[in-house]
């Protein structure tokens, strides 16, 4: 995605246009379901998908437990996805985007999305949704950047089940958008909808915990 710009105090054009940065969480913000799931049933099938989630059902009962969703997350990509090359699950988050946007992206999140774009704000999605998963909606809606979770790859460039970094969730939302954005960096508005987002929204003049509720109607 685009990399212009290092902070709020920067965020000018060289006629001086001050151009807000905004962030949004994407699963459950912009969708009104988590979009990883939904990829992960789409691209398995039916049957494929119950008996893969009916293996995950021991570690779903752990995370009861130890509330490590970086765990459980990593137990779903290595369920679903270990081996599958980069240009293979590339060319399906596409396949995916292109069928199912209307039936997961949120309209009235959309608007909002919208209007700040029409407003010349920068625009940046901000999920613990694999990024490669979410790279094609993000293109789709003219994002400026797409900070999400990164998964890992082998020599093969195939998916190995691991992620590069931590799972982009909590503050690790804020440490990524200090790595882009620089240390100093304030949102104009930013939105979210769980616990999850809290440390984005904490750094954002205008936060919006829960604002969206709409659902498509296709």
């Amino acid at each position: 995605m685009g990399d212009a710009g290092a902070d709020r105090q920067t965020s000018r054009s060289s006629q001086g246009i001050f151009r807000p940065l905004v962030a949004f969480d994407f699963d459950g913000t912009l969708t009104w379901k988590d979009s990883f799931m939904a990829f992960l049933r789409w691209r398995a099938g039916a049957r494929r998908y119950a008996a893969g989630m009916a293996r995950l059902a021991p570690h779903a009962f752990a995370y009861l437990g130890h509330r490590d969703r970086e765990r459980l997350k990593i137990r779903a990509v290595r369920e679903f996805l270990a081996g599958t090359p980069r240009a293979e699950l590339e060319a399906a988050a596409q396949r995916f985007a292109t069928e199912r946007s209307r039936r997961l992206l949120r309209p009235d999140a959309t608007q909002v999305w919208k209007r700040w774009q029409h407003q010349g704000a920068r625009l940046v999605i901000v999920t613990a949704s694999p990024e490669i998963i979410v790279a094609p909606f993000a293109r789709g809606l003219g994002a400026e950047r797409l900070i999400g979770t990164r998964l890992e790859y082998d020599a093969q460039d195939r998916v190995t089940g691991g992620f590069v970094g931590a799972n982009c969730r909590g503050p690790e939302k804020v440490v990524r958008l200090r790595e882009a954005y620089g240390e100093d960096v304030v949102l104009e508005a930013a939105y979210g909808d769980t616990d999850g987002d809290r440390e984005m929204l904490a750094i954002s003049e205008q936060p919006g915990l829960k604002v969206f509720g709409g659902r498509p109607q296709t």
